[in-house]
């Protein structure tokens, strides 16, 4: 939910680039945040910027398909739904082609049907990256392509329904993004 326009917000004073990379930049901003007294409190604010990514639940019929890595920033395995942005510039404005492409790099499968589930953010309270979650259906197997980066690191599993239900609500699924997304495509899977 949106917050209305006529509540407090923080405004930005400067901003600067603290740190980029391939993947991502980070501003530092300097804010000031309302207060209730009417004056207002200043304060920093960093923001990982990256660009939009898809998110894309892959459904042969009967089951789900997950891919697993190791996850270096929490260390820790990750079994999760192919998932990933265009570092391109530009590249992030077709958000089905990017969910196309993320589908075919990690599970090798080209999708006869992508249904659109909706747009999240990843951490808003960190980040400004969203992305699209999406539904493949259709599912015609061909080679896994990864990125340089994940080559020999992903791992394939399928999973009925009622598993992946209870994998993510018994913690086997530590990624969020994966467990939105199962949210908002599994009545579509069930209906199936």
């Amino acid at each position: 939910m949106s917050t209305p326009e006529d509540r407090p917000r923080a405004r930005t004073v400067s901003s600067r680039e603290a740190y980029r990379n391939p993947w991502m930049v980070i501003r530092e901003d300097v804010i000031e945040r309302p207060h209730p007294d009417g004056t207002p409190r200043p304060g920093t604010y960093g923001v990982v910027m990256k660009p939009h990514a898809a998110v894309v639940v892959p459904f042969d019929g009967e089951r789900v398909h997950l891919v697993g890595q190791h996850r270096y920033p929490i260390d820790s395995w990750s079994w999760e739904f192919p998932q990933g942005a265009h570092h391109e510039p530009g590249a992030d404005e077709d958000h089905e082609a990017i969910a196309r492409g993320e589908l075919r790099e990690e599970t090798g499968f080209v999708a006869g049907g992508l249904r659109r589930l909706g747009e999240l953010a990843f951490a808003p309270g960190m980040s400004d990256q969203r992305f699209t979650a999406w539904l493949a259906t259709d599912l015609r197997p061909g080679p896994v392509a990864p990125d340089a980066e994940e080559e020999g690191m992903l791992r394939h599993r399928t999973v009925t329904p009622a598993e992946l239900d209870a994998l993510a609500l018994g913690g086997g699924l530590v990624d969020s993004a994966t467990v939105a997304t199962w949210f908002l495509g599994r009545r579509f899977v069930l209906e199936a």
